[in-house]
């Protein structure tokens, strides 16, 4: 064998099963080891962007990483924006990059480029290849980098002539990756703090808003009467019948900061404490009370569902938390849709144990809060900021699970970042129903002018944040990549084409006029 079947058969060995791809030249005999592991689904993508953003859904729903090829540095860079997200996100990602062979470096070819500087920023671990023999090893490594609690991304390298040299099958394993606790010392200390408090909250992030989490979160807040309040943007939530209920702090930092004035103690779980996610002028940035007392029960590298578990059994929580009641039909007005009549159409049709992917920006709020109640479902956000990461994520979310129905809620504009995903879509005929959020705006950015002290733009600035002249028609995009796609401009034909989308399986996009 070569390097290159040696690497790509460790993986598979090891419970790599997919395989997000955009090649070049240097990655042909990774190309052709892919071909030869049928354990290993490959999927290509037309962009780089696409390729880290659906690594980044699929690790999110699968809880492992997905292996991604990409091309030297400039492909790397090209991924960059999603891997910003999946970071945040503290998704599993394997990144594998092909390198020129180690002899040609020193000719500085068009593609020579600095991979290290690149994938550091992004990357927990990096390493690279010392020769064919070692690399399915350092695959293994990186593998095992990427595993450690909750998530995270590891990038190697694969120079041309380690994955082409024959070696004799090398001897590898993967290292063992332990997920660390939290003390008996700091679940008491919390335990004291929630107790001695008046008005307490728990600020919840990464696998604690998971169901199994939540529950002990809930039982918790039975137990204390402390809030369950959640990040803003976070990578992955439980929600709808039967879960546990919290609310989600809010995007604007002065709604958030009167959203938390009245907690004495706030403890994070899984979280960062909460700040703006703009500096703004005359506005503050740390969004907790200065009078609260802060205390961490659980980092987001601690296991999250070990020390709820043992903080609610400490406090002799009860054993049933409060969860969301039966689904309420949301009566529909008629005529023109807006951000409410669309989360109504959806919370009535949203099926159980969907997985929503949002990127609607200001369009789909609504649409959150009002399937809080909706059949069960986990619910992905953009959590870097960096937008084009909905319709990747939706592709990555629905290899992970494929028997699990995907809506793409994807504004006009974020859309038009990673379009490529449309294509995807079609050529692995995955299940995603992308509700195309269509107000010919970067409308964010028309509120965000304002709260800048910008009080009378002109029409420059205006142009620089509006999306028509010309319209972006996207129905005709998506048939043009060979999605089935329909426009709808009244509230009664988007709940007609949502139903129909959601009684079959297989790709297609609604666009939403609003």
């Amino acid at each position: 064998m070569n390097g290159a079947e040696s690497l790509i058969n460790a993986l598979a060995e090891h419970g790599v099963d997919a395989c997000f791809a955009n090649p070049g030249t240097s990655e042909m005999q990774l190309v052709a080891a892919l071909d030869k592991q049928p354990q290993i689904r490959a999927v290509l993508c037309l962009f780089e962007g696409v390729v880290t953003g659906a690594a980044d859904g699929y690790g999110r729903m699968a809880d492992k990483p997905a292996l991604t090829l990409l091309h030297l540095g400039p492909g790397f860079a090209n991924g960059i924006a999603n891997l910003h997200n999946a970071q945040r996100a503290h998704s599993p990602i394997l990144n594998m990059v092909g390198d020129h062979a180690t002899d040609h470096l020193q000719h500085d070819a068009p593609l020579t480029s600095d991979i290290r500087g690149m994938a550091t920023p992004v990357s927990q671990s990096f390493t690279v290849s010392p020769n064919a023999e070692g690399l399915a090893q350092t695959g293994l490594q990186a593998l095992s980098d990427s595993q450690a609690y909750p998530g995270s991304i590891s990038t190697f390298v694969v120079p041309a002539d380690h994955a082409w040299t024959d070696i004799a099958p090398p001897a590898t394993q993967l290292p063992s990756v332990p997920t660390a606790r939290a003390s008996d010392d700091t679940i008491a200390a919390v335990a004291q703090q929630l107790r001695d408090a008046r008005n307490s909250g728990l600020f919840l992030g990464g696998r604690a808003l998971r169901a199994d989490a939540l529950y002990q979160a809930g039982r918790i807040a039975a137990a204390t009467g402390c809030r369950l309040v959640t990040e803003t943007f976070f990578a992955r939530q439980a929600r709808g019948i039967g879960r546990v209920i919290t609310e989600r702090l809010a995007y604007f930092g002065e709604m958030a900061v009167e959203q938390l004035a009245d907690l004495d103690t706030l403890v994070l779980v899984g979280a960062k404490a909460p700040v703006s996610f703009f500096a703004y002028p005359d506005k503050p940035s740390v969004l907790w009370p200065a009078t609260a007392s802060l205390a961490t029960l659980v980092d987001v590298r601690i296991d999250a569902l070990d020390a709820l578990t043992r903080l609610a059994d400490l406090l002799d929580a009860p054993a049933q938390p409060v969860t969301a009641s039966a689904q309420a039909a949301q009566p529909l007005n008629h005529g023109k849709i807006d951000s409410t009549e669309l989360g109504k159409v959806v919370a009535n049709r949203l099926p159980e144990h969907a997985i929503v992917c949002d990127e609607g920006a200001t369009n789909s709020l609504a649409t959150f809060l009002l399937t809080a109640n909706a059949p069960a479902h986990d619910w992905l956000t953009l959590t870097g900021g960096a937008i084009g990461q909905g319709l990747p994520l939706a592709v990555g979310a629905a290899i992970a699970c494929p028997d699990r129905p995907v809506i793409a809620l994807e504004a006009d504009g974020s859309g038009m970042y990673t379009v490529q995903a449309l294509w995807t879509m079609v050529r692995e005929q995955l299940d995603i129903t992308v509700l195309l959020l269509n107000n010919r705006s970067y409308a964010i950015l028309n509120i965000e002018l304002a709260r800048v002290g910008v009080e009378a733009p002109g029409p420059i600035a205006l142009s620089l944040l509006d999306l028509s002249n010309p319209d972006l028609n996207w129905a005709d995009i998506a048939r043009g990549m060979g999605l089935q796609a329909s426009t709808v401009e009244t509230v009664e034909a988007l709940d007609q084409s949502f139903a129909e989308a959601m009684a079959h399986k297989g790709p297609s996009l609604i666009e939403v006029m609003l």
